[in-house]
């Protein structure tokens, strides 16, 4: 008989690996839904904002049903373990942010990662991280979620819905470009690659 899979192994079957980042995000999913008193979502009354493009998003996606595609989840990086959900409905939000607990064998882990990196393994490094990492995860998935996540009720302005533009036709390359994100040069409409950039520094 074909046992349904739990939550933590669908979001590992999506990313294609165990690892820390994405047991934060099911760490992270969790406190969310919890918080907002909210199931999985399915068109849109969840909204998602992620502060960094880490394994961590996938788990988010998986557990929440806050996608890309769908347009309710919204990168921004910022190079931060923190993430802001909300319920249109509700008109509820919440900021989540990474607790750092301790981790089992965290010092031999970061070694032996170090080892990897500078091409000095052998096979027996390998399958000792591998070990070890998968004992991390277990544990920090057992953690109670006040351990691993600090969870902050906030006021936030929720972005509208996801919004269906017209496309127009870029006309230096001739392909298709959302009329929002086109850009308009002598005159013309030109997508935002053809475009290029005039920044005179101030993107730095």
């Amino acid at each position: 008989m074909c046992m349904e899979k739990t939550p933590w192994e669908r979001a590992v079957e999506f990313h294609g690996h165990v690892c820390m980042g994405l047991a934060l995000g099911f760490r992270v999913a969790e406190a969310a839904m919890g918080a907002l008193g909210s199931m999985r979502d399915v068109d849109e009354q969840m909204i998602a904002i992620a502060e960094n493009d880490s394994c961590a998003v996938d788990a988010i996606q998986v557990i929440t049903g806050c996608t890309v595609g769908k347009g309710n989840l919204i990168l921004r990086d910022y190079g931060k373990q923190a993430f802001t959900f909300a319920l249109r409905e509700k008109k509820k939000a919440v900021r989540i942010t990474e607790k750092s607990p301790a981790r089992l064998n965290q010092e031999a882990v970061s070694a032996l990662r170090e080892k990897i990196a500078a091409g000095n393994a052998s096979d027996e490094d390998k399958a000792n991280l591998k070990e070890m990492s998968d004992e991390m995860v277990k544990d920090y998935l057992a953690k109670p979620l006040g351990e691993v996540c600090s969870v902050t009720e906030i006021t936030y302005d929720i972005p509208e819905k996801a919004r269906i533009f017209p496309s127009v036709t870029c006309f230096s390359c001739g392909e298709k470009v959302m009329e929002p994100r086109a850009r308009l040069q002598d005159g013309k409409a030109i997508c935002i690659p053809c475009a290029g950039n005039y920044e005179r520094g101030w993107g730095k």
